[in-house]
Order: structure tokens, then C-alpha cells, then sequence
């Protein structure tokens, strides 16, 4: 028979405080563990809607663009599309699925347009989806343009 290995509490607030991507969250009693965003199934992460920054930003690959430009971003098989305040770690996130690209979202527009925007627990912004009308290039000095 096969047994787990046991893991302790400090094992567990190790994996909590070093992940570098801050992927994990305690519960406020510590005693729960979860993942901060990034899900595939269902599940209500009980953030709230807050208005986001004007400007959000999303990294995918270039490959990407001829579907992201007539469908918009999509969750696809996660649980909501993930954005970022800055344009370096939507560059990142780009580059791990081949030539970045990174696409600007005008946050308030689309939150002036009644869509609801939530921030996880490390900070990333979630949403259902970005229609193509909300988006833009990155341009060459950190603009977006329309393509």
C-alpha cells in the first residue's frame, strides 16, 4: 500500500511565503490553504468586484493574435482571464508561450461599461472575458494601438 508523505504546517507556510509567483493564500485563521487565481474548474473565490486601474495589460503569444482580435480574450480552459498592472509581466507571461505579445485593456472603459473586474489574492486582475473592442496592441514606447 502506498502512503502520502506527511506535511506539516511549517512545510505548507514555506510553500505559502516562497512561490514566486504568490500563487497560494491562507485563510485569515491560517488553518485553509488555496490557490489565489488560476483555477479550472468552478469555484467562488469570494473576490469582490472593484474597479480596476485604467489601463490593465495581458501577455500572450503572437500566434495568438488573429483569434484574439475577431473573438476578444476568453478564459478558455481557466477560470477567468488574468491581467496585470504592468506591461513587463504581461511580457513574461507572453514569453512563456512563445513570441510575447502583450495587449493593453482599457480597464475603464470597459468597467465604465458595467463590466465587473476582481483582483486575486496576489494581485492579478480577473475577469470573464475582453471583448476585442477593449484591446490594443503594446505599441514600441508603451502605448497600445489599434491594429
Amino acid at each position: 500500500m502506498r502512503t502520502l508523505p506527511t506535511v506539516s504546517k511549517d512545510v505548507i507556510l514555506a510553500v505559502v511565503a516562497t512561490n514566486h509567483k504568490q500563487r497560494f493564500s491562507l485563510s485569515a485563521d491560517g488553518k485553509r490553504i488555496r490557490a489565489a487565481q488560476g483555477h479550472s474548474v468552478g469555484v467562488d473565490l469570494g473576490y469582490a468586484a472593484m474597479e480596476p486601474p485604467a489601463v490593465l495589460y495581458h501577455g500572450t503569444a503572437w500566434s495568438n493574435w488573429t483569434s484574439i482580435a475577431v473573438e476578444g480574450l476568453t478564459a478558455q480552459t481557466r477560470h477567468a482571464v488574468h491581467l496585470s498592472t504592468d506591461a513587463d509581466t504581461a511580457t513574461r507571461v507572453g514569453a512563456r508561450h512563445g513570441q510575447p505579445l502583450v495587449l493593453v485593456v482599457d480597464a475603464a472603459r470597459k468597467h465604465a461599461d458595467g463590466y465587473a473586474f476582481s483582483r486575486s489574492d496576489n494581485g492579478v486582475w480577473l475577469i470573464e472575458v475582453v471583448p476585442a473592442v477593449y484591446l490594443a496592441q503594446l505599441g514600441p514606447h508603451g502605448h497600445g494601438s489599434k491594429s
